[in-house]
């Protein structure tokens, strides 16, 4: 436990980046006691609900990594990395570069989904099953939301799933 808390807060104060036009750098953390096979379905929906009841409601803030308040890319980072055992870019533009993209109807647990909620602005989620996906709402902190609202399904822009 001791060696997570200290791995958490040293990559809370490294941060990522990445060249444009080239893919984000996705990683393993060698001392996760048990990463996920994102293609385990099962256990991936399994450990986003976890996520999800343990961080339900909790506010949203812009640039939160805490239960004090998560933005959207935050929670997505944060998400991966303590139930996946992987680390992904803090920052939804560099998360969009984090792997490979899908269409909607590939979508499988552990997607991320993107949203363009303004000119500039954009969200992400993570995809659990039967087109729902988790995310931090503004308004109402960390909820889930179905693709098929038709708020999202307006904004709807594009599905990434992760490579490591």
């Amino acid at each position: 436990m001791k060696n997570i808390a200290i791995t958490l807060i040293v990559l809370l104060l490294t941060g990522c980046a990445s060249v444009s036009g080239k893919p984000a750098k996705v990683e393993l953390v060698p001392e996760f006691p048990s990463q996920v096979d994102l293609r385990n379905t099962e256990v991936v929906i399994r450990r986003l609900h976890d996520q999800y009841h343990e961080w339900k409601s909790v506010k949203y803030r812009l640039g939160g990594l805490t239960k004090k308040g998560v933005d959207c890319s935050g929670f997505v980072y944060l998400t991966y990395l303590s139930k996946f055992g992987i680390k992904v870019p803090k920052t939804t533009t560099l998360q969009l570069k984090a792997g490979n993209q899908i269409s909607q109807k590939r979508l499988s647990a552990g997607d991320l989904v993107f949203f363009r909620t303004g000119y500039s602005t954009r969200h992400v989620g993570i995809y659990l099953e039967n087109r729902r996906f988790v995310h931090v709402s503004e308004k109402k902190g960390v909820m889930i939301s179905s693709l098929d609202d038709a708020y999202w399904s307006k904004k709807y822009w594009k599905s990434i799933r992760i490579g490591t």
